[in-house]
């Protein structure tokens, strides 16, 4: 993991010295060193969403004390749009940019600084030199007091692991940093040498870790038949409470609580989220929708085809577990029993197809409100839904030959390792096509484009397989409506779209107070002995007024599947199953 730097296309060099001076009060200090320009002004930009995460978080809002100094003359600047920083260069060929970066956003995406570590998520911290994406740079990192470790998959410099090498600046926003005394540790899988970087303790074992780890890097390189990378970094921040994750061309950054994992299930999830994003490096990192890549840092990147990028990637990370044997074969049916009740316990799927959720995501999946429940669907959750749907299908018909793994690895070939580009919505679906042996117009229409209820025991069905609904009682009557306790007071959070709460007017934020005149206790033993049609009285504080509303109560339509062998499965079915879940 060491270069030497040459010469950049053309005259223009660009470095930059990274400092945490006020560490403690979350800066990131920014040196920026241009040299070699031949050009009358300078457009300086900082990226408006990062890859990945499909939302525009204006990024620059957290850059302040902006300079530009060349030859100790400070230079007249300009901003002219909402992240562009414009500069008269004219007889100017260096200069230095100066600026500070507030770091206290925690998540997987957003850079957090603190006396005990400093994480960079790139996108958030280095700006570039408009039209000169394809430069490289160099990252000198000073780090602050006591830290000791940098965690990267970016090239070391002279065996400096604080002096890092960009070949250009999409791998420079593709690849986080992180600073700090993080616990390093490592594998070797699929040719590839692991970096795991532990930050904030944990009761994980290492060992263990190393091990399954390296089976689910083996697992997933399998389906591709090669691994692109040379080396590759875990950075996984553990905290009290964590969760998310977002992958890079070389790199992963993981969100994990710290304590979970010694419980089975916490660990299983972790496990889970390891294979999603690691998953990712090929899909949507270099098998991708046409749509994302080249990156246009200033404005959103739309497609329709989340659901292939971020679906596929969803149900493969349960799949890729099963197949390493790192799960029992009925955690596996359970997970995907928990995907499709949230897709059929979701009205909003009833509402928003599945293409249409993927290109919505700049505008929805990054802002729920309380009416989202009613009015989309997640592209992770239906996307691995229609995933399932599509490896069964290719599965069965081609008696066993061929599963979604062909179809992966035929678009990598296809499309990153010859084209050299993406794919679009067509040529992805041709794909599929090769494999099922069929038509999928009619597929299409029904579960991407349209809004018809998924036929999931027909598909299950080809391994031997049904749903069964644990909770098909015809006379259990519902509010229609999801409650919290908020330091004892019953508030509504959703109202689901034609439901009883819906239809006769509870509201979200209302405060549920009496049911017939009898003080709230438990709803559903309230409700108990009650049937659909009934009309009650509910009674609810809104805006602290006091408001009685009649209720008609309607069938409870929440459904809680799990996933049965049929009873008399036949040789066939069994075979698919075999195939499926790798027995």
């Amino acid at each position: 993991m060491n270069t030497t730097i040459s010469d950049a296309a053309g005259s223009v060099k660009i470095s930059y010295i990274v400092t945490f001076p006020e560490a403690q009060a979350h800066y990131t200090d920014i040196e920026m060193n241009i040299s070699g320009l031949n050009q009358n002004a300078l457009d300086l930009k900082m990226p408006v969403w990062t890859p990945g995460s499909y939302l525009v978080r204006e990024f620059s809002k957290n850059v302040e004390s902006f300079s530009a100094i060349s030859h100790g003359k400070t230079l007249a600047f300009a901003k002219n749009r909402k992240n562009c920083w414009h500069i008269n260069t004219t007889g100017i060929s260096s200069l230095t940019i100066k600026y500070k970066v507030y770091c206290f956003e925690i998540s997987v995406r957003t850079s957090f600084v603190d006396a005990s570590h400093g994480f960079l998520s790139t996108t958030g911290i280095f700006m570039y030199p408009d039209k000169m994406l394809h430069q490289p740079s160099t990252i000198h990192i000073v780090p602050y007091d006591g830290w000791t470790k940098v965690s990267t998959s970016l090239e070391e410099v002279n065996n400096d692991q604080f002096t890092r090498h960009a070949p250009n600046f999409d791998i420079l926003f593709d690849s986080p940093i992180e600073v700090g005394n993080q616990d390093i540790f490592g594998f070797d899988a699929a040719g590839v040498k692991y970096e795991v970087a532990m930050v904030g303790g944990g009761n994980y074992d290492k060992e263990r870790l190393q091990k399954d780890m390296a089976k689910i890097a083996e697992q997933e390189t399998a389906v591709y038949g090669e691994n692109p990378n040379k080396y590759y970094v875990f950075i996984v921040h553990n905290r009290v409470r964590g969760g998310g994750g977002l992958e890079h061309l070389s790199s992963t950054t993981l969100g994990a609580s710290r304590d979970n994992y010694a419980n089975e299930t916490g660990y299983q999830n972790f496990l889970g989220l390891v294979a999603h994003e690691h998953f990712h490096l090929w899909n949507v990192k270099r098998l991708r929708p046409i749509a994302l890549g080249p990156f246009d840092y200033d404005n959103e990147n739309y497609t329709t085809d989340l659901w292939i990028a971020e679906g596929f990637t969803a149900y493969y990370q349960n799949v890729i577990l099963r197949h390493a044997n790192l799960i029992p074969t009925d955690n596996y049916l359970n997970a995907l029993a928990g995907i499709i009740n949230v897709i059929e316990n979701q009205p909003g799927a009833k509402v928003q197809a599945l293409a249409e959720s993927s290109y919505d995501s700049w505008i929805k999946a990054y802002r729920p409100n309380e009416n989202s429940i009613n009015t989309g669907i997640s592209y992770y959750d239906k996307g691995a839904a229609v995933a399932m749907l599509l490896d069964l299908e290719i599965i069965n018909n081609s008696n066993g030959k061929h599963s979604l793994d062909n179809v992966m690895k035929y678009m990598y070939q296809t499309f990153y390792k010859l084209k050299k580009r993406g794919y679009t919505d067509a040529e992805f679906k041709q794909g599929l096509e090769k494999f099922a042996g069929e038509n999928l117009d009619d597929f299409y229409k029904k579960y991407i484009n349209g809004l018809t209820t998924i036929d999931y025991n027909k598909f299950l069905g080809y391994a031997g397989y049904k749903l069964t609904d644990e909770l098909a009682d015809p006379n259990e009557p519902s509010l229609g409506i999801n409650i919290a306790n908020n330091n004892g007071k019953k508030i509504v959070t959703s109202v689901l779209r034609g439901g009883a709460g819906w239809i006769d007017g509870i509201n979200v934020n209302d405060e549920l107070t009496a049911i017939d005149g009898t003080p709230i206790t438990d709803i559903a033993t309230m409700l108990s002995g009650k049937k659909p049609g009934d009309k009650i009285s509910v009674s609810v504080n809104r805006d602290a007024l006091p408001v009685i509303l009649q209720v008609t109560l309607l069938k409870n339509n929440r459904v809680k599947y799990k996933i049965d062998s049929l009873p008399n499965a036949s040789s066939a079915q069994l075979e698919v199953r075999k195939k499926w879940l790798n027995l």
